[in-house]
């Protein structure tokens, strides 16, 4: 043999792929030929020639059950959605399977409290890849069963609770994949003043736009609105209604129908939803994005359109929205018709919350000359808006922390430290750094540094008194010149986190 293939490399012996048999090698695997789909290999062999070409938009996959084959389709989704806004889509179902399933889990949060059934995040990746099958057939054949929320209370800084709604690891699973390709459908018709839970955009983000509206726009009036009871008084069949005009799919809706009629379990009795949706719950989000894109975003833009006779700003972060106007008289009959809208789909905004405020570049000025105190100041994403001036005396919008917030971080800040009193200092400088940092990233803005550094004092202040809680040796040993090194090790320093609101505004939207 060794004799024989040496004879074979002069240049008469060649022979072209042509000349061969399918089944002959030279150590090397002849390929067979591929079907024009690539899904499966015929029975006829390779000729000697290319492939047929594909169509370049689609990938060929070689199993269906690929990551490939998924992201091709939501692409395909997309696609669609874009061109053709008015087309209704009858086939989203056949997305939820396994490959989709796995890519929603592992967009998951890992810290995520566990549902009413106990398992956490970590505790169901050990099962996945034996799970997810037989979800897949859960799902396609309806035998899917969506499982309570356990409802918990957020404190808010004025004593209020907000109700929360746990969602177990299974159901945040399917939610996040049915996120996935209701985003692709609806994504194209959202208007570009919404902001919130968007791929792409971030609380900054719809900052930035506001305060460049208000610099750069006409703006001499403020209508800052709270819808009352969002989440909880959101109605089924209004939003049903919505969703109905853009998807056609039975099976999907009537998974989102499950989710919203779920309910909760409270104190071990469970109460049966027929109202709101759990605020908290993966879908939620994304489910008042749509209904507040039909009932609130469409309508405002055609209202700046046709009706207001000045100019018009409007952002909006899920159930928060900020307007702003030229002229009072246009200011004051958009919200009375918001009021009236609001109301026809079962909403309507609090009475409390909801504020109509002179704001802008001329506000100080007409409000001296009627011999009337400053302009008052509203609330948008953590941060009070202000109107100042600059060094020159130009005017600005001033952000600042919203002293609730700040006070009621630093409050459950002493409070945890008083639990972690007798840990080792590292552990609680470790924790300590992630709190400041968590601060630093939000909260430093032009502008607003006086308050981060104010906050980093506190928690620093807040620091040593527990140190020298732990013993009476402890007290006299702690000097502030020993506890300032401790600082400097493990607390970052305050630093400037975000550009001036007009280099960012200006870089994302170069028009």
């Amino acid at each position: 043999m060794k004799k024989k293939r040496t004879e074979c490399k002069g240049k008469a012996n060649r022979r072209t792929p042509l000349d061969r048999a399918p089944e002959e090698s030279d150590g090397v695997i002849v390929p067979k030929k591929l079907a024009n789909s690539g899904k499966q290999r015929p029975k006829e062999p390779m000729e000697g020639r290319t492939p047929t070409k594909r169509n370049p938009q689609e990938n060929a996959t070689n199993r269906v059950q690929d990551r490939g084959f998924v992201s091709n389709g939501l692409e395909r989704v997309r696609q669609r959605a874009e061109a053709e806004k008015s087309e209704a889509f009858v086939n989203l179902f056949h997305l939820l399977k396994v490959p989709l399933l796995r890519e929603a889990f592992y967009a998951l949060k890992r810290k995520a409290s566990p549902g009413l059934d106990g398992v956490s995040w970590h505790q169901y990746e050990r099962g996945l890849e034996a799970r997810l099958p037989e979800l897949q057939d859960e799902l396609h054949k309806g035998s899917y069963r969506a499982t309570p929320a356990k409802r918990t209370y957020l404190i808010k800084p004025d004593g209020r609770k907000r109700p929360l709604g746990v969602q177990a690891v299974e159901d945040k699973v399917v939610q996040m994949a049915c996120v996935m390709i209701l985003t692709e459908v609806y994504e194209p018709l959202f208007c570009g003043f919404s902001y919130g839970s968007r791929p792409g955009r971030r609380p900054h983000d719809a900052l930035d736009a506001l305060h460049e509206g208000i610099w750069r726009r006409k703006i001499n009036w403020i209508l800052d609105c709270d819808i009352e009871g969002f989440f909880d008084q959101l109605p089924h069949d209004k939003l049903m209604e919505i969703l109905e005009k853009r998807v056609k799919d039975p099976r999907l809706l009537r998974l989102i129908r499950k989710w919203l009629r779920v309910g909760w379990v409270e104190a071990g009795t469970r109460h049966q939803a027929t109202i709101g949706t759990p605020q908290g719950s993966v879908i939620s989000p994304l489910l008042a994005n749509i209904f507040l894109s039909e009932v609130m975003d469409k309508w405002t833009a055609r209202w700046r359109c046709e009706t207001a006779h000045g100019d018009m700003i409007a952002i909006r972060y899920v159930d928060d929205a900020v307007f702003g106007f030229q002229r009072e008289e246009d200011a004051r009959r958009f919200l009375d018709e918001l009021r009236e809208r609001l109301e026809a789909y079962g909403m309507k905004l609090h009475p409390g919350k909801t504020r109509l405020i002179e704001f802008g570049r001329f506000a100080v000025s007409n409000r001296k000359e009627r011999g009337e105190g400053k302009p008052d100041s509203f609330d948008f994403l953590g941060f009070t808006h202000s109107c100042g001036k600059k060094r020159n005396g130009q005017f600005m919008v001033r952000r600042k922390t919203i002293a609730k917030r700040m006070t009621a971080k630093l409050k459950a800040v002493k409070e945890e430290l008083r639990k972690r009193m007798h840990d080792p200092l590292g552990k609680t400088g470790h924790w300590l750094a992630g709190v400041i940092r968590g601060a630093i990233n939000y909260y430093a803005v032009p502008g607003n540094m006086k308050a981060v550094r104010a906050f980093y004092t506190q928690v620093g202040r807040l620091w040593i008194q527990t140190i020298r809680r732990r013993s009476q040796k402890a007290k006299e040993r702690w000097t502030w010149e020993r506890f300032y090194r401790l600082q400097r090790h493990w607390l970052p320093r305050p630093r400037l986190s975000h550009p001036f609101p007009s280099q960012r505004f200006d870089a994302k939207y170069s028009r």
